[in-house]
């Protein structure tokens, strides 16, 4: 017979995939269609993210693009180089820093790839169908 401690200790398949999504996390912008689409994905494989972020009106700050950064593969995996701030500043022909990425992102969001999908220790940075897939059953 279990006693009632490790009864209450046990963890079922329901509380584990609870804990998986609470730690899910969305960065998005509701207007951009690509974000739409992820969105769409997301309630598709039945995941509501506890973090649905706005990163136009709630900006991310230095320390949470680092982290951002670290779980996809480093800055430039978070960097879009299709910001119209992009062209505009003149970028094109320059080599870029991690460091001097993650200041443009910190400063500017338009430079984050977006939507960021983060689900626990794993991201993506952009919307691609079949990663999505694969990271949302893997969850």
């Amino acid at each position: 017979m279990i006693s009632c401690r490790a009864q209450y200790r046990r963890r079922t398949p329901e509380a584990e995939n609870f804990t998986r999504v609470m730690e899910t996390s969305f960065y998005w912008l509701p207007e951009c269609t690509t974000c739409q689409k992820a969105k769409r994905r997301l309630d598709y494989h039945r995941v509501a993210p506890t973090n649905f972020r706005d990163i136009k009106r709630e900006p991310l700050d230095r320390s949470e693009i680092e982290r951002l950064a670290a779980l996809i593969g480093g800055a430039e995996n978070l960097f879009s180089r299709r910001s119209v701030k992009y062209r505009e500043l003149g970028l094109k022909d320059k080599t870029l820093s991690d460091d001097e990425m993650v200041d443009l992102m910190t400063n500017e969001y338009t430079f984050l790839k977006r939507p960021i999908l983060v689900i626990g220790d794993r991201a993506i940075a952009g919307f691609f169908e079949k990663e999505y897939d694969a990271l949302l059953r893997s969850r």
